[in-house]
């Protein structure tokens, strides 16, 4: 069967902290699985997260790159209540950016669309 799920590749080794901030904001989430570099100091070769019922790939790049994240792909986030759409808004965005803060924007309750500290983009919504 064909699958799509969300890659997020970074870079710098990065990785495990990505997936320690992802699993610990979003109730419920877990690593499935986890494989390092051969090279520990590359971090993480692939590892997949489920977050929210949502499956997600995430790597260390052994290869730098020119580019990283950009805002314009983004996960999307629809919370069930206000309080959980505020605490990712203030877990997600710490040391990273607040590219829309959280408001009311004609299409939604409650929005904010904050970038965190490793490049992911994420619009977190109260619908």
């Amino acid at each position: 069967m064909t699958r799509i799920r969300p890659f997020l590749m970074f870079q710098g080794g990065v990785g495990a902290a990505a997936i320690e901030l992802y699993t610990s904001v979003f109730a419920g989430a877990e690593v499935i699985a986890s494989t390092p570099h051969d090279d520990p100091s590359l971090g993480i070769q692939l590892a997949e997260l489920d977050l929210a019922g949502q499956r997600i790939l995430v790597s260390d790049s052994a290869i730098p790159h020119a580019f990283d994240f950009t805002p314009s792909t983004s996960l999307f986030v629809d919370c069930a209540d206000r309080a959980e759409l505020e605490h990712l808004v203030q877990a997600l965005a710490a040391d990273g950016s607040t590219l829309m803060p959280l408001g009311e924007y004609g299409f939604s309750t409650a929005f904010a669309w904050v970038a965190d500290r490793f490049g992911v983009s994420w619009q977190l919504n109260l619908p």
